[in-house]
């Protein structure tokens, strides 16, 4: 028999290296998920407080069409940022009369009838949008308005 002599073999529990990288992998994972999870609370956030206001416009403006009156279904006024570049975001902008509903065509968000209401828009190319407005009776006026992107 040959004896070599062989070192004994230190446990990787022995080694204060593999507690340190492990305390920093569990904090870097608790901070991670502390930043994650605020984001999305922040995020929820944001979207209830958009829904609110929207909801709250969206009385606002059928309080105003109710106390206008008037009896004739029309698009009163539509117009939009003519020229944007990629990326840029551009409004569209109505003003409706007796209307019932409202769609604009491509759907960006939600429209209803106003007599001044705006709604933010990104197309990526040149885009044609469509205002339908709709009365209670089913009568149906259009309009378009293009914006130009460069």
């Amino acid at each position: 028999m040959i004896s070599e002599k062989q070192s004994p073999q230190k446990s990787i529990f022995k080694n204060p290296f593999v507690y340190s990288s492990l305390l920093l992998l569990i904090v870097a994972g608790y901070v991670g998920w502390i930043i994650f999870s605020r984001h999305q609370d922040t995020r929820a956030y944001e979207q209830r407080a958009a829904d609110a206001q929207a909801k709250k416009q969206h009385e606002q403006d059928q309080a105003a069409i109710e106390q206008l009156g008037g009896n004739e279904l029309a698009i009163q006024m539509l117009y939009a940022t003519p020229r944007i570049r990629r990326g840029e975001t551009a409004q569209v902008c109505y003003g409706v009369a007796n209307a019932k509903s409202v769609t604009l065509e491509p759907e960006t968000s939600k429209v209803w009838p106003s007599h001044n209401l705006c709604v933010d828009v990104k197309p990526a190319k040149t885009i044609t949008y469509t205002l339908t407005a709709t009365a209670a009776d089913g009568k149906t006026v259009s309009q378009q308005v293009t914006v130009e992107v460069h």
